[in-house]
């Protein structure tokens, strides 16, 4: 498990939406990966959907990954 701070600042035990069973969260995966800003968020929101805002976050997911295309893209 990550020993970074939850989003919302409190330093612990990150909220469940993003806990893994193996204790790894997506700040674990983007800094692992070294993913930008749109990546990291694209990843975010598909790890979380099921447990916290569903479909909705299926489609941050995409805009995110949307303009990740764009930028590659226009190199």
């Amino acid at each position: 498990m990550t020993d970074k701070a939850t989003p919302a600042g409190a330093p612990g035990k990150p909220p469940s939406h993003y806990a893994a069973p193996e204790g790894m969260t997506p700040f674990d995966i983007i800094d692992a990966y070294g993913l930008d800003f749109f990546e990291g968020n694209a990843l975010k929101y598909l790890l979380r959907w099921r447990k916290k805002n569903g479909v909705d976050d299926l489609r941050k997911a995409i805009h995110y990954i949307e303009e990740s295309i764009a930028r590659a893209e226009r190199g």
